[in-house]
C-alpha cells in the first residue's frame, strides 16, 4: 500500500513516467481536438515529444534523489520543448521541479506550492496568455491544490479532488474560447495536461506501467556484460531510425511492417503518426529493416548499436564527445561575425531563398515538425556571431525560440516573431547592415506587419470554423486570422484566398508552390492572378514545401 501522506523521489519519478506514458498513448486523440483540421504537427505530438525528452533522462537515472530527478525533468523538457503547448508544459515542469528539488519528501502543501510555482513560471513565458487553454487548466488545478492542502488528510483523496477540478475546468474551456465552442471541442493542450495528471495518479497508486521505452528514447540502456551473457544475446544489433513518410501509413500497412520487423528480431517499438514512424528493433540484420523502411520514405536519426560490445557505452560517449568537440572547433575556426541569422524553413525552394538572402543556418521543420528548443540551441552554437537573429516563421515555434534565447548567455539573441515563411523572407530583406540591432529589429517588426500570408492545404477531418462547414478532403485557404476559403477545386480555392487578401494598397503577390503541386499548374495560377490584379507584381517561386499546395504572401 502506498504511503498516503508523502511521496519521495522514487514515487515522483514513477508518477512522472506514468504521466508521460499516458500522454503518449493519447497523443493522436489529443491531436484530433485541434481546431484547425490541417495535416501537421499538432498539440498531442508536440506535448508528447516534449515530455518524452524529459522521460528519456529520467528513465536513465535509476534510483535517484529529488535534486537529480528535478534536474532531469527540467533540463530534458526545456531542451526537448516543441510547439507552444510543449513549451508551456516544459515551463510548468520547470517551475514545479524548482520548487521541490531541495526536499526529500513532498506532502500535499509542498505539491500544491510546486504546482503554483509551475503556473507562475508558465504564465511568464507567454506574452499574451489566453483563457480557455492549458494555462487555465493548470492554474485552476494549482488553485484547488492550494485550497485543499491545508486540510488534506491523505494524498489519494487530494489528487482525486485536484484532477476532478481540472476536468471541470477543461469542460468549461469552450465557454472561454468561442473558436473551441464553434468547433465543438475542448482545449487540446488542457486535455494533454489532464492526461499527464491521470497517468501520474496511476503511477502514485502503483499501477503496472511498462517503462522500457523511456530508457530507449535515447537508445537502450547499456549494461556491461560477461562473455557468457554476450553469447546468450540472440539478436546483436539494436537498430533505431525515424521514417519521414512519403504519405501517411495506413493501419494495415503499419501492422504488416510490424510483422516484418518481428520476423527479423525482437524488442519491437513502432510508433506512427501522419508524418513520421519511430522504429526500434533488436535484430541480426539491420540492413533488411532499413531497406524495408526506405520503401515508405526517407530515413532520419539512424542508429545501429552492437549490443555485444562490453564497452559500448564508453565508446559511444567518447565518440559523441569527440564529434561535438570537432563541431565546436569547426564553428570556432570560422571568422567571428558581428551579426548572424538563423531561420526555420521547410522545402528545398524556401531553403534556397533564405540561403541566397544570407541566412547562416537553416533549421528544417516548420509546420509539419516543430523544432525543439535544443534544435535552436544547436543552431545558435554553430553560428559564430555576436548577435544572432532568429526567424521562427511559425507562431507555434516562437516560444521555443524565446526559450533558447533565454538559455543562451554568450551571444545576443534577437527573436523576430515571424509567424510565416513569407514574413521571415521579408524580415531578412529588411535587414540593413549599417543600422544597429535595435534599429534593424524595429524595421523588421514593421516590415512583417505589412505581410499577409495565405496557405492552401487539405482538411483531415470534418469540423466547423469561422461559420464555414469543412469536410475531410476539402481544400482550405487559411489566412493569418482564420479560414479564407473552402472548396473542392485547388485552383479556385487558391484564387478565392488571394481575393480575400488583396486590397487597394497591395503591390506584390508572391506565390510559392509546394512539393505536391505541378509547375504547370502553378504557372496557370500565376497567369490568372496577373490578369486579375494588373496593378500588382506577381512573383512565382518553387517552394517545395510539404502539406501546403501553395503559400502566398501579399504586401
Amino acid at each position: 500500500m502506498v504511503n498516503n501522506k508523502t511521496i519521495d523521489a522514487r514515487i515522483l519519478s514513477r508518477m512522472f513516467l506514468a504521466g508521460a506514458k499516458n500522454l503518449e498513448a493519447k497523443k493522436e486523440w489529443i491531436n484530433e481536438l485541434n481546431v484547425f483540421p490541417v495535416p501537421d504537427g499538432d498539440t498531442g505530438t508536440n506535448m508528447t515529444m516534449t515530455i518524452m525528452a524529459a522521460a528519456a533522462e529520467v528513465g536513465s537515472l535509476g534510483d535517484t534523489d529529488m535534486e537529480s530527478l528535478a534536474k532531469a525533468i527540467s533540463s530534458g523538457s526545456l531542451r526537448g520543448a516543441r510547439g507552444n503547448s510543449g513549451v508551456i508544459l516544459s515551463q510548468l515542469l520547470r517551475g514545479f521541479t524548482k520548487s521541490v528539488k531541495t526536499k526529500e519528501e513532498l506532502d500535499a502543501k509542498a505539491i500544491a506550492a510546486a504546482m503554483e510555482k509551475g503556473v507562475e513560471t508558465a504564465y511568464k513565458a507567454v506574452m499574451k496568455p489566453k483563457e480557455g487553454t492549458i494555462l487555465t487548466v493548470a492554474r485552476e488545478a494549482a488553485a484547488k491544490a492550494v485550497e485543499l492542502a491545508e486540510t488534506a488528510e491523505d494524498l489519494d483523496t487530494f489528487f482525486q479532488a485536484v484532477i476532478a477540478h481540472a476536468e471541470e475546468t477543461l469542460a468549461k474551456t469552450p465557454e472561454m474560447l468561442p473558436v473551441l465552442k464553434e468547433a465543438g471541442v475542448v482545449d487540446s493542450g488542457g486535455q494533454g495536461l489532464l492526461e499527464v495528471y491521470h497517468g501520474a495518479y496511476d503511477g502514485f497508486l502503483g499501477k503496472e506501467i511498462d517503462y522500457t521505452q523511456f530508457g530507449e528514447a535515447k537508445g537502450p540502456a547499456v549494461t556491461k556484460i560477461g562473455a557468457q551473457a554476450e553469447a546468450d544475446i540472440k539478436f546483436g544489433y539494436c537498430t533505431e531510425f525515424i521514417i519521414l513518410l512519403d504519405k501517411p501509413m495506413a493501419e494495415e500497412t503499419e501492422h504488416e511492417f510490424k510483422k516484418f520487423l518481428m520476423s527479423l528480431g525482437d524488442s519491437i517499438v513502432l510508433v506512427a503518426d501522419d508524418e513520421i514512424v519511430k522504429v526500434h528493433v533488436h535484430t541480426n540484420h539491420p540492413g533488411q529493416a532499413i531497406e524495408k523502411a526506405l520503401t515508405f520514405g526517407a530515413l532520419s536519426r539512424m542508429k545501429i548499436d552492437n549490443m555485444r560490445e562490453e564497452h559500448q557505452e564508453k565508446l559511444i560517449k567518447d565518440a559523441e564527445k569527440l564529434a561535438k568537440e570537432q563541431e565546436e572547433k569547426e564553428a570556432a575556426a570560422q571568422p567571428s561575425k558581428e551579426v548572424g541569422f538563423i531561420s526555420v524553413s521547410v522545402g528545398n525552394g524556401m531553403t534556397e531563398i533564405f540561403k541566397e538572402l544570407g541566412v547562416d543556418y537553416l533549421i528544417e521543420g516548420g509546420q509539419t515538425m516543430n523544432p525543439s528548443t535544443e534544435d535552436m540551441l544547436n543552431a545558435i552554437a554553430r553560428v559564430n556571431a555576436k548577435t544572432i537573429y532568429i526567424f521562427p516563421n511559425n507562431k507555434n515555434i516562437i516560444l521555443a525560440a524565446n526559450q533558447a534565447r533565454d538559455l543562451t548567455e554568450d551571444k545576443e539573441i534577437v527573436v523576430v516573431p515571424t509567424k510565416t515563411i513569407p514574413q521571415g523572407i521579408t524580415a531578412m530583406i529588411s535587414y540593413v547592415p549599417e543600422k544597429n540591432s535595435a534599429e534593424n529589429t524595429e524595421a523588421m517588426l514593421q516590415a512583417i506587419e505589412r505581410v499577409k500570408t495565405g496557405q492552401v492545404t487539405y482538411a483531415v477531418r470534418d469540423t466547423r470554423i469561422d461559420d464555414k462547414e469543412i469536410h475531410e478532403g476539402d481544400i482550405m485557404g487559411i489566412g493569418d486570422h482564420g479560414i479564407l476559403a473552402v472548396g473542392k477545386d485547388r485552383l479556385e480555392v487558391t484564387k478565392e484566398t488571394v481575393a480575400e487578401m488583396v486590397d487597394d494598397e497591395s503591390e506584390v503577390i508572391s506565390i510559392y508552390y509546394g512539393a505536391d503541386t505541378e509547375k504547370a499548374e502553378a504557372e496557370e495560377l500565376a497567369a490568372a492572378i496577373e490578369e486579375e490584379y494588373p496593378d500588382c507584381d506577381v512573383e512565382l517561386n518553387a517552394g517545395g514545401q510539404p502539406i501546403y499546395y501553395y503559400v502566398i504572401s501579399v504586401e
